[in-house]
């Protein structure tokens, strides 16, 4: 070999070590940035699941039911489904504990997370879990109602470490109890203590320590489940406080751009999670004079400002999907209708049982608060009831937002959780 082909083999075997080491670095960051996560509303907690080819209509008396389990306690936490396993808050005695089955409804383990809120005087009518769990890799975090944050391991249930937001932290111990499922990313886990010191926290997911605290817009507590977004120039958490939506850096925790929820009604809490799609948060609460608005949030997130409101939308804990430009609700009177996202105005509606809402293979699955479980299309511009039955095990209220994973539908009404089968 002369030294030219010599010189042109080496060259050769260096360029393709870089491109190799390159390959390697990129495939051990996406590991580390994109973990394997079961969470609050979905993957992306909107309300949209990627489950297909499932039923296009329902039997009568509802799809099959593969199995149900009797004993989870009092509650309205819906589950997380992560592999082959199923994660559910649940009570028994007063006290809190996360319970994991595998998909034939076996229980694998439960863990204890301290004292469960169980209310006094009217909250007392809405005793029991609140907050689903969120799994990310072979960890799981799970709050508890009375604000006992806690992380587990997913094959054990062995507790890793666990803090108390209300004891050590100085947070609220509010009326309805602590209902967010807190949000995680590649190093950290977010929650919202609601303290005049400690009111947003960044805790270390590993080890529980705290990286940041912050003070955030220093108002109260509010029932709400986080988002965590990538802006053009940074990543945020997106929450509301009792009177703001709003955003903070997720690095530091300080506070960004804000929006004041002018009429706030201290009988008529809000408890939805906002809704970010493509630079605009959607947000839906149960005040009178204020019901549905679209904001804009800026590329840094120094800036939330209104582009419309509909004050006649109003959805208390029900959740809200987008799609096809249109945003998709529940509301009041047993009604689901669907908004023009340009305008904010009513461009149909179908009457329906009020309750919570998903999106899955075209398609919204609506969990009545009467226990109406209805499938409806939107064909067309028209929005359509093609299958209905109605859940009748378990008892309390129908507040749990239903799940889709591997083909399998999972609603926890009460001390049930059950699981029906949506595929051929």
């Amino acid at each position: 070999m002369n030294r030219t082909s010599s010189c042109f083999v080496n060259s050769l075997l260096l360029i393709m070590l870089v491109f190799a080491f390159a390959v390697g670095c990129t495939t051990k960051s996406s590991t580390e940035i994109e973990p394997e996560i079961a969470q609050w509303r979905g993957i992306n907690r909107d309300g949209h699941y990627s489950e297909t080819g499932l039923l296009k209509e329902w039997p009568k008396e509802g799809p099959e039911l593969l199995w149900a389990y009797n004993g989870i306690g009092k509650g309205y936490a819906a589950p997380s489904v992560l592999g082959n396993t199923i994660f559910v808050n649940g009570e028994q005695d007063s006290s809190s504990f996360l319970f994991a089955f595998d998909l034939q409804g076996n229980l694998l383990w439960k863990s204890p997370n301290g004292p469960e809120f169980m209310g006094e005087g009217f909250s007392a009518t809405y005793p029991g879990s609140r907050s689903t769990p969120t799994v990310v890799d072979n960890l799981v975090y799970a709050t508890s109602g009375k604000g006992r944050l806690a992380c587990f391991e997913t094959e054990t249930g062995n507790e890793k470490w666990a803090v108390d937001i209300v004891k050590e932290l100085g947070g609220l111990d509010n009326f309805f109890g602590y209902s967010e499922s807190v949000v995680v990313d590649s190093e950290k886990v977010y929650c919202f203590p609601g303290g005049d010191k400690n009111n947003t926290v960044a805790f270390n997911r590993f080890n529980g320590e705290i990286i940041w605290s912050s003070k955030a817009m220093l108002d109260t507590f509010a029932y709400c489940s986080p988002l965590l977004v990538q802006l053009p120039e940074r990543k945020v958490l997106i929450t509301h406080s009792r009177h703001f939506i709003y955003a903070v850096d997720s690095e530091t925790g300080r506070a960004l751009g804000s929006y004041f929820i002018p009429h706030f009604q201290y009988d008529g809490e809000h408890c939805n999670s906002p809704l970010y799609v493509d630079g605009n948060i959607y947000f839906i609460g149960n005040e009178k004079e204020d019901g549905a608005v679209r904001l804009q949030i800026s590329n840094n997130g120094s800036r939330i400002d209104r582009l419309w409101q509909n004050s006649k939308i109003k959805n208390n804990f029900n959740g809200y999907v987008e799609v096809d430009n249109k945003l998709f609700t529940m509301v009041k009177g047993n009604w689901l209708k669907a908004l023009d996202i340009e305008t904010g105005e009513v461009v149909d509606s179908v009457k329906a049982a009020t309750g919570s809402i998903i999106r899955v293979d075209d398609k919204f699955i609506c969990y009545g608060m009467n226990g109406d479980v209805n499938l409806i299309g939107y064909k067309e511009n028209h929005l359509q009831v093609i299958s209905s039955f109605k859940i009748k095990q378990g008892s309390g209220h129908h507040f749990a937002h239903p799940v889709l994973a591997q083909g399998v539908m999972y609603i926890r009404h009460g001390d049930v959780l059950l699981a029906y089968k949506l595929t051929e």
